[in-house]
């Protein structure tokens, strides 16, 4: 389990063992847990039975809401969806980093297991193949962030669907940009991606065609002899970075779009081998009196 200011962590599980050894024991909230101290990363680990994980964990996060209060941010993190667990705890957010290799052959099942958890906070998906496509209505798109990376790109129908605040798309090559041209004049309509705050794709062959993207998507000008602002927001959640920049990367840009219902504006940077899009909370002429 993890505290969020400035991504602590503070708990991990292990599986109990008979005649384990046990540092120290400690009575939280009326019950006797054993733990033990990682020396390696200073944060100590409960060590529990299978049969009583739920109770243990609803201990455990009693006790951490006693100390800390609300004004933490709390998290449940996984590393695999084979063998998970979600404790029904109040105030917590669920995260997840999956794997899946070139074989992987179990989307049903892993459609099942999105179906039947609670919406993530954050998904990182590392994958080394193409899979088909998830129901368009799975809870895999409903993620406030979403990380994902693959060799061969499934991100036409990912981006399509999405319906979460910060998206990162990392690919070993782009075959068709018309799709972020759709994105983006999707988004300026207003029929989709009204939660979107921020989008990156970065490839890691080949280039944007940027003058294209730009003549279709309408983009819109800063004059030259202007500084751009530099577009930032806070990160979702950051599981492999926890310790360093806790905002997106700073998009600074001459070229941004307008949604037509409400006049909100949109930063987009090309850069050959990337992509970004960051949405920001003021209108057209607000945004452009941060030049004044």
């Amino acid at each position: 389990m993890v505290n969020c200011e400035n991504w602590e962590n503070l708990m991990e599980e292990i599986k109990d063992a008979n005649g384990g050894y046990h540092n120290f024991q400690l009575n939280v909230t009326g019950k006797i847990l054993r733990f033990q101290m990682c020396y390696s990363s200073g944060h100590p680990i409960v060590c529990v039975d299978n049969r009583d994980k739920e109770s243990i964990m609803e201990s455990i996060h009693s006790y951490f809401l006693d100390f800390f209060g609300n004004s933490m941010q709390y998290y449940w993190r996984e590393k695999d969806y084979a063998d998970y667990f979600f404790p029904k705890l109040p105030d917590v957010s669920f995260c997840i980093d999956l794997h899946l290799s070139r074989h992987f052959s179990e989307l049903e099942k892993l459609e099942t297991f999105f179906s039947a958890s609670p919406v993530f906070k954050w998904i990182r998906l590392n994958a080394e193949m193409t899979w088909k496509r998830f129901n368009p209505e799975s809870k895999f798109y409903q993620a406030e962030s979403l990380e994902l990376y693959q060799l061969r790109p499934n991100f036409p129908a990912t981006l399509r669907h999405f319906k979460g605040r910060q998206a990162i798309f990392k690919c070993a090559e782009w075959e068709n940009s018309q799709y972020l041209i759709e994105f983006v004049n999707r988004w300026k309509s207003g029929d989709a991606f009204q939660k979107m705050e921020y989008l990156k794709f970065k490839l890691l062959n080949g280039e944007f065609p940027e003058n294209r993207i730009l003549n279709e998507i309408g983009a819109k000008y800063i004059d030259e002899t202007e500084q751009p602002p530099k577009h930032v927001v806070p990160k979702v959640y950051d599981w492999r970075h926890c310790f360093t920049e806790s905002n997106t990367d700073p998009i600074t840009s001459h070229a941004y779009v307008v949604r037509q219902p409400d006049n909100r504006v949109a930063s987009i940077l090309i850069e050959e081998k990337t992509f970004s899009f960051g949405v920001w909370d003021k209108t057209e002429e607000e945004f452009l009196k941060l030049m004044d």
